[in-house]
């Protein structure tokens, strides 16, 4: 009942205070809080007098007066301490359900006043009512902890010792030492902050308890004597009390039996003491107790006035705002009205200066394009001229039988300038598929031939691999097709191309099976089977990425990372897709489907086989300006006992073509003096009929037209296969003398 009786002092004495010992300054808003009003600081004062003398009649009095005062001026702060003040003499009653109510109260209108203080304060008064008679010392800890994190929060030092000490007794009562030690190093880190001697006093006897409740009797003793020391120097017989009885506890505990019992006879006579005052606050309690309920009126009546009025402020507020409202709604209207035109024009005028920058935008994209395509266009030109005198010189070493002993140098050579021309082609095929450049060229073809030509270009790549190729082509698919036979040619070479570099010692199937058919159309399914190394199937999605490779143990299987995209971009084209099945190290499938136009009547062969011994004797102008391409190509038509002359460039080969009579020009179209576009011009200013083939390297479509516009009659691509050189040249003198004896017929008639 002492320690109790102490509490209920102790808590309201201090918080009645204004907060002091803040580490650093004391906030600005926090000194505002504090600044309260004359009259009602003075009925704080007064009811404080009145508590600490047991008046508690007259603390009840003072208290109705100050909380009918702040409610009928709506004073959110002073309301609040109001029922703070009310809450601690119905504790003092021992009225605990007034006392809830009003503590509740008190926490309410702290919150309202918006003084972190005051929450705090309020946390605080709720720990305390729970753990000193609810006994519930779990729910008092929560409210202990949210008041130590206000006050940390606000930097209040003198609020936060207090708040520890409370929670100190608190965790004692629990026995939940831990805690308890916790908070008393805390608050004793804090005891410069409160400037009352109960406070140092209330510390060392609580460690005395702590140590105590651990049975560490030295340790106890030494808090305990401290604790009565200076208790006695200060004159507080509550706190001696509290001393002596632990200390008489202790020192039992020890065995120090007669110690123990002096120490009890000192506990004793301060309890005799104590209990007077206990006493007689008691009686003043339950005399002031008779009187609540008359109080209690004055205060309700408060409460449901400043309810009242509240109301009416509000109903006013309701009003006002409506008004307020009603008339910014108003002017906002005719504002909108005002703006609407003001900004239909400046949207007009945005919309224009969009439509500008999006014209100059797109003619900056078509100029990027332009200049793109430009480029591929004369990296393809510079990188193929010198590739054609490469894989020209080496394709003619190999069959020179003199270097017999240099074949493996030499296939080497050539097949590095045949990747280099592979990857260029890639590129270039890249570059056409974004461009929107491509062809649907849709012409007949017989799909069992263009099978057996694709695999026999693999010829020297399957023996190299020691690779087996099965072709199975049902055969109820028609053997003539209409559509784009290049396309599929290149699909097709591109897969079976990685099936060969990928499989050693293994087996490649390409099947061609029919999924719908119809009398006018087929639709077939082509797969490229091999049981090669396979992918990994996390890595299945990146072969499609440009310019991507897999990791290889082998350098050999590196490649340009172009062929597997140009194939999904070329099935694009086609409105198809391509799937993809592989294990690692169990080979990969690779499917899809295109749809042709069934031909019923018979194919006719595009290139008939010719006749190259017709060659021999032919005398042919080679007209180009590099020196390795000039020997390339001479050696090539000395082959077939061809008499060739050079000419360095476009203005010499119309001067010989004047002195001298040629079977046949080959015309290289980029040359300096004169170029081979404005050479042919003058050529058939006088004569029409001798057959002049283009030789070039840049991409075909880009000049086919100017080239038969002039008056050329064939184009070859450099770097050319010799095969379909010989047969182009070949074709283009027979279609001469066709012509000729044509003529000479129809003049004879």
């Amino acid at each position: 009942m002492i320690r109790y009786y102490c509490f209920l002092l102790l808590c309201l004495t201090y918080f009645t205070a204004s907060p002091q010992g803040l580490d650093g300054p004391v906030p600005e808003y926090l000194y505002e809080q504090q600044e309260f009003p004359a009259d009602f600081q003075k009925l704080i004062d007064s009811s404080n007098n009145y508590y600490f003398e047991g008046n508690y009649k007259k603390s009840l009095e003072v208290n109705i007066e100050l909380l009918k005062k702040a409610l009928a001026e709506n004073d959110h702060y002073n309301i609040h301490r109001g029922y703070r003040h009310l809450g601690y003499d119905y504790l003092a009653m021992n009225d605990t359900v007034l006392a809830e109510e009003s503590f509740e109260k008190s926490q309410r209108f702290a919150r309202l006043s918006l003084n972190d203080t005051a929450t705090a304060v309020t946390y605080m008064d709720m720990a305390n009512l729970y753990s000193t008679l609810k006994q519930d010392h779990h729910q008092a800890l929560k409210y202990h902890d949210k008041s130590i994190e206000l006050f940390k929060r606000i930097k209040d030092s003198t609020g936060l010792a207090k708040a520890h000490y409370n929670t100190i007794l608190t965790a004692l009562e629990a026995k939940n030492y831990s805690k308890a030690f916790l908070h008393l190093i805390k608050a004793k880190k804090l005891r410069d902050f409160d400037n009352h001697p109960s406070f140092n006093i209330g510390i060392e006897s609580l460690f005395g308890e702590y140590y105590l409740a651990k049975k560490n009797y030295e340790m106890a003793d030494i808090y305990l004597t401290r604790a009565i020391a200076s208790a006695k120097v200060e004159g507080l017989n509550v706190e001696l009390q509290s001393a002596f009885e632990l200390y008489s506890e202790s020192l039992f505990g020890q065995g120090l039996f007669e110690k123990a019992y002096q120490a009890r006879v000192e506990y004793e006579d301060y309890f005799e003491e104590n209990l007077q005052n206990v006493t007689s606050a008691k009686v003043e309690a339950m005399s002031a107790k008779f009187q609540v309920s008359e109080y209690r009126k004055d205060v309700l009546a408060a409460e449901k006035e400043n309810a009242l009025q509240a109301e009416i402020v509000s109903s006013q507020k309701a009003v006002n705002t409506i008004l307020i409202v009603v008339s910014i709604g108003a002017i906002l209207f005719i504002l909108a009205l005002l703006m609407a035109f003001r900004k239909r024009k400046r949207l007009v005028m945005l919309l224009r200066n969009k439509n500008r920058e999006y014209l100059k935008a797109k003619r900056r994209s078509e100029k990027l394009a332009k200049a793109k395509g430009k480029f591929f266009s004369t990296v393809s030109h510079e990188l193929r001229t010198p590739l054609y005198g490469v894989i020209g010189l080496s394709t003619l070493l190999l069959e020179d039988e003199s270097l017999k002993s240099h074949e493996k140098d030499l296939k080497s050579l050539k097949f590095s300038a045949d990747y280099l021309l592979a990857l260029i082609n890639d590129v270039l095929q890249i570059n056409k598929i974004e461009s929107n450049n491509l062809k649907d060229d849709r012409s007949a073809f017989d799909l069992r031939e263009l099978m057996d030509s694709i695999t026999s270009s693999f010829e020297y790549m399957r023996i190299q691999n020691r690779n087996k190729i099965d072709i199975y082509i049902s055969d109820e698919i028609p053997k003539g097709l209409k559509g784009n036979s290049v396309r599929l040619s290149q699909i097709l070479m591109n897969l079976v191309g990685n099936a060969c570099k990928f499989t050693e010692q293994g087996k490649i199937k390409i099947k061609a099976i029919p999924t719908e058919q119809s009398n006018e159309q087929v639709t077939i399914a082509f797969s490229v089977e091999d049981n090669g190394m396979g992918i990994a199937k996390d890595k299945i999605p990146q072969i499609f990425d440009e310019f991507s490779q897999l990791d290889s143990i082998n350098y050999s299987y590196q490649g340009t990372g172009l062929g597997l995209p140009i194939v999904k971009k070329l099935l694009a084209q086609s409105n198809s897709d391509i799937t993809v099945k592989s294990e690692l190290g169990k080979g990969s499938l690779f499917t899809f489907e295109l749809s042709y136009d069934v031909v019923h009547s018979e194919i006719k062969k595009e290139n008939p086989v010719l006749n190259t011994n017709s060659l021999k004797g032919k005398k042919i102008l080679i007209v180009e300006d590099n020196r390795i391409n000039q020997i390339v190509t001479q050696k090539m038509l000395d082959k077939s006992d061809v008499v060739s002359r050079i000419a360095e460039n476009g203005q010499e080969a119309v001067a010989k073509t004047r002195k001298e009579k040629f079977d046949l020009i080959l015309m290289d179209l980029n040359m300096p003096v004169m170029n081979g576009f404005d050479a042919t011009r003058e050529i058939r200013e006088f004569n029409k009929t001798i057959p002049i083939i283009a030789l070039t390297a840049v991409e075909i479509e880009e000049v086919r037209n100017e080239i038969y516009e002039i008056g050329m009659n064939d184009i070859i691509v450099k770097p050319y296969d010799v095969t379909n050189f010989v047969h182009t040249i070949v074709r283009n003198l027979t279609e001469r003398r066709n012509y000729i004896v044509t003529k000479t017929d129809k003049t004879a008639i």
